[in-house]
């Protein structure tokens, strides 16, 4: 086989992954560049209304709560996820019992929908008939049910659950960067007499860090980007406490049946989209170079 027939055939097995992309990937970002400029509800004709679509989003109060709540669902996810991913994936490196069937019930979650776990927590945290609450009382923990899902619980309910479903990923990531540790290093610095602890600190993290650099990065952008669980659970509410960005600019498309918002508004919801997306790789592109300017620093 001649250099044409095989670039030929390369070309032709990558055509079905370039068409999806461009279908599924490349045309609906174009539709909605387009249409944030649009006043259009998905029937009818468009109208061009310029820049109206970003000064409403600039005056919009309930999305640029959205955002303050996302700031602090990501936030909490973070620094409650990583630290607990990185001591699991610690005690899981070591030669435990049983520890094979340790890593796969914690991977377990990563593997369940978003949505089936929402409602299995939903049943756990329920006010009034929640197997939470139950418990609690039986063992006379708390004299009275505990709203979860209501105003003053309901964002660190979000929270606890996607920290649930997150620490799998990160532990699998974390656990392969221990791996990769040689026990020279370890061996060497025991001599030394270095005990667990200043092993953990002087040597696991500092050897730890491309590893933790993407990790962060990837918890950063999925717990900016995540929603599926909050519409499960709340669908935003009460009140606008649990609602974020993306869930935000998904009701604007799909509304639901609790919501305020009654029509379509894809204009509208275009522009919210682009700004959310621009929100996203700010804080992306803000980390990428402060952990670059770590790297130099080392």
């Amino acid at each position: 086989m001649n250099r044409t027939r095989q670039i030929g055939f390369s070309y032709l097995f990558l055509f079905p992954s370039f068409l999806l992309t461009m279908v599924l990937g490349v045309y609906p970002i174009a539709w909605a560049i387009r249409y944030m400029f649009y006043d259009y509800k998905g029937f009818g004709e468009a109208s061009f209304i310029g820049f109206d679509n970003f000064r409403r989003l600039w005056q919009d109060t309930e999305y640029w709560h959205s955002v303050l709540n996302t700031f602090i669902y990501a936030g909490g996810k973070l620094i409650i996820t990583l630290p607990l991913c990185l001591v699991l994936a610690v005690i899981l490196n070591q030669k435990l019992r049983g520890r094979n069937w340790l890593r796969a019930i914690y991977f377990m979650p990563t593997i369940i929908s978003s949505s089936v776990m929402a409602v299995v927590f939903f049943i756990i945290f329920d006010s009034y008939n929640g197997i939470l609450n139950q418990y609690l009382l039986k063992f006379h923990i708390i004299s009275e049910r505990i709203d979860w899902l209501g105003p003053k619980h309901a964002l660190f309910t979000t929270i606890i659950i996607a920290v649930w479903g997150a620490v799998g990923n990160y532990m699998l990531l974390f656990l392969a960067g221990l791996q990769n540790i040689p026990n020279d290093v370890y061996e060497s610095s025991s001599l030394d007499g270095a005990n667990k602890w200043q092993q953990f600190w002087y040597l696991t993290i500092p050897m730890l860090g491309p590893v933790l650099q993407i990790v962060i990065m990837l918890a950063i952008i999925n717990s900016l980007k995540g929603y599926e669980s909050i519409m499960v659970l709340t669908e935003g509410g009460p009140v606008g406490k649990t609602e974020v960005m993306y869930l935000y600019v998904y009701k604007l498309f799909f509304p639901t049946p609790s919501g305020t918002l009654v029509d379509q508004q894809f204009g509208y919801g275009s522009a919210v989209g682009f700004v959310t997306a621009v929100i996203v790789g700010i804080i992306t592109l803000a980390y990428h170079a402060m952990s670059r300017r770590l790297n130099k620093l080392q």
